[in-house]
Order: C-alpha cells, then structure tokens, then sequence
C-alpha cells in the first residue's frame, strides 16, 4: 500500500453493492460541503482495486449524488469522461489501457486537473510519475462477498475530506 502522509487510513466494510453506493453518496456530500476549495484548488482522487472491485460502482453513485442524471459511463475505452455538476469539471479516467505512462502526457490530461476541477483516477500506477499527485487514494479491495473500502489522505485537503466521509458514515 502506497504510503501517506497522514497517519490515519479509514476502513469502511461494504457488504453489497448498496453499501459502495453509500459510500459514493457520502464522498459527494463532502464535495458539495467543500466544493468553494475544490473551486478554488481541485480535487484529485485516485480510486485502485482489482477488476471489478467498484471502482465505477463509486464513481456512478458519487455523480448521482451530485445530482447528474445522464448516463455515466466507464471510461475503460474512452479514457476519460467528463460531468459538469454542481458547478465542478468532474473528469473519471480509467488509465487501464495505457501501454505507457507517456500516454497520459501525450494526451494532454494534465491540463484536465487543477482549481475548479474533481479528478477520478482508476488504474493510476498506469500513469505514473506523469499523473498530478493525489489528495486522496481510496483503495476497494473485494472482501469475501463483499468489499473493503480504505480512504488513505495523501495530504491535509485529502484528510479533510476522508474525515467528512467519516463523520457521515456513522
């Protein structure tokens, strides 16, 4: 596991699809409290997990929340899918494909990251070292029938927020 630069990792057990989808409502609901500082310094959230973990699960119920209706779709072929809710550039990237991190730079994504800007990124060792750090890394691992959802602030704006989705989850 990655290290952080805060002490305190936060365990959630998701014993179906429904707690996953909790726990992205709560995500939003600290989004929505802090959207000003996501608007004024963004939001990079880096989401790891095997195949089929929830990764997407999370990220759909994130942007429910948030209150788009549209379609959300995996960005697994399209690398990248952008929202535009609550005055926020939600951008999901799923980096999976990437045969190299070069791609991420020749693309251009970096310009998709920073002030007013909510960032999503599965599979992103697949980017490294050219993807902007994270300010939280939420790690899904698959538990028995269900899921372990770990929130690992990599700095002091990412532990704001996981202590957000904390305090609401009780």
């Amino acid at each position: 596991m990655p290290e952080s630069t805060q002490k305190e990792i936060l365990s959630f057990v998701l014993p179906d699809e429904a707690s996953t989808e909790l726990l992205g409502k709560r995500l939003a609901e600290a989004v929505l409290k802090h959207s000003k500082e996501i608007t004024d310094r963004g939001l990079n959230i880096r989401l790891q997990g095997t195949l089929g973990a929830g990764k997407t699960t999370l990220t759909r119920a994130l942007l429910r929340a948030l209150g788009f209706t549209g379609r959300v779709r995996s960005p697994t072929f399209t690398l990248v899918e952008t929202y535009s809710v609550q005055g926020l550039a939600i951008n999901h990237f799923d980096f999976y494909r990437f045969e190299s991190p070069e791609e991420f730079e020749e693309a251009g994504f970096r310009d998709l990251f920073g002030a007013g800007r909510m960032t999503l990124c599965e599979w992103p060792d697949k980017a490294e070292p050219f993807l902007p750090p994270a300010d939280l890394l939420i790690l899904i691992d698959l538990k028995g029938d269900g899921r372990e959802a770990k929130l690992c602030p990599e700095n002091e704006w990412g532990g704001i927020v996981a202590k957000e989705v904390e305090e609401s989850w009780q």
